[in-house]
């Protein structure tokens, strides 16, 4: 039977790219002390570098991943700031039809 495949956060992939990178340690001693392929960790170091060596400010993928978060945290506080402002549209309609009841 094969093996089930993982799935590293981008900050997981971030933080072991750091290890690879900052200490100069090489990728096959990092990724065995990690418990991940060396390959992928490799894929990953450089990506890293090119996105750097190009001058290309990308995101990185824990930022796109942070971003991706924000963007729908955003689109459901409109949301709720639309239903906030009927709710609150309807109810004053209310208290303006019981205001005018209560003068007659």
């Amino acid at each position: 039977m094969g093996k089930t495949r993982r799935e590293f956060t981008p900050e997981y992939k971030d933080e072991a790219v750091k290890l690879v990178v900052n200490t100069g340690r090489p990728v096959a001693v990092v990724a065995r002390e990690l418990g991940i392929n060396e390959a992928s960790l490799g894929r990953w170091v450089n990506s890293f570098k090119a996105r750097n060596e190009t001058g290309e400010s990308a995101v990185t993928e824990s930022e796109r991943a942070e971003l991706l978060r924000l963007r729908k945290e955003n689109s459901d506080l409109k949301m709720d700031r639309a239903f906030l402002k009927k709710a609150s549209i309807f109810f004053a309609q209310e208290a303006s039809d019981t205001n005018g009841k209560r003068s007659s």
